[in-house]
C-alpha cells in the first residue's frame, strides 16, 4: 500500500509544473499569539536582545500586533514603532521579525480564556522558535539566573547542546 501510495504521489508531482513566486521571495516573521505584551515582550527584548521594532494596532478588531528582530551588531533603531517609517523599516528587514499576536483583555481573562495551546505536550502542533548563540551553556545560565524557567537543558535528554526554555 505504501509503496502504491508513494507511486502515485510521484507520478502526480511529476505532471506538475513548478512556478517561483516573483520577486526574491524570503522569510519574513514567524507570528506567536500571546497573552500578555506587558510580562512577554520583556522576555524577548531583556533576555534575547530582541528590539520591537513595529506595532500595528487593530482596535476595531481588539487585536495589536507587535513586530521584534535581533538588529545587526552595532546597529541602533531609532524609528518609533506604529509610526509609517516603522511600517516602511519593517517590510523592508532583510531578516526575520517574530510578530507576537495580542487579543485584547486576554491577560485579564482568567474565567475563560483558558490560554494558548503552548506546543510543549506530546503530539502537539507547535515546535519552537529558536535562536542560536555562541554558548549554549553561558547563556543558559544567564537565563536561569534572571528566572527563565526550561523544558530541557542543554546535556538533558537524547540532543545534546540544545535547550529549550
Amino acid at each position: 500500500f505504501i509503496f502504491t501510495l508513494a507511486h502515485r504521489i510521484a507520478n502526480i508531482m511529476s505532471t506538475m509544473t513548478t512556478v517561483k513566486v516573483p520577486g526574491r521571495p524570503t522569510w519574513q516573521q514567524t507570528m506567536l499569539r500571546i497573552r500578555d505584551p506587558a510580562k512577554t515582550i520583556p522576555f524577548y527584548t531583556d533576555h534575547f536582545g530582541m528590539t520591537v521594532i513595529d506595532t500595528l494596532d487593530f482596535p476595531q478588531y481588539k487585536f495589536k500586533l507587535f513586530f521584534l528582530t535581533t538588529l545587526p551588531e552595532g546597529e541602533s533603531y531609532t524609528l518609533t514603532p506604529g509610526t509609517q517609517a516603522a511600517h516602511d523599516y519593517m517590510w523592508s528587514i532583510e531578516g526575520t521579525a517574530l510578530e507576537l499576536t495580542y487579543n485584547y483583555g486576554t491577560e485579564e481573562d482568567s474565567e475563560t480564556f483558558e490560554g494558548y495551546h503552548p506546543g510543549n505536550q506530546e503530539k502537539d502542533g507547535f515546535g519552537h522558535i529558536a535562536f542560536n548563540t555562541d554558548d549554549v551553556y553561558a547563556a543558559c545560565d544567564k537565563l536561569e539566573k534572571a528566572g527563565v524557567t526550561f523544558k530541557k537543558k542543554p546535556d538533558e535528554g537524547r540532543m545534546k547542546g540544545l535547550a529549550f526554555a
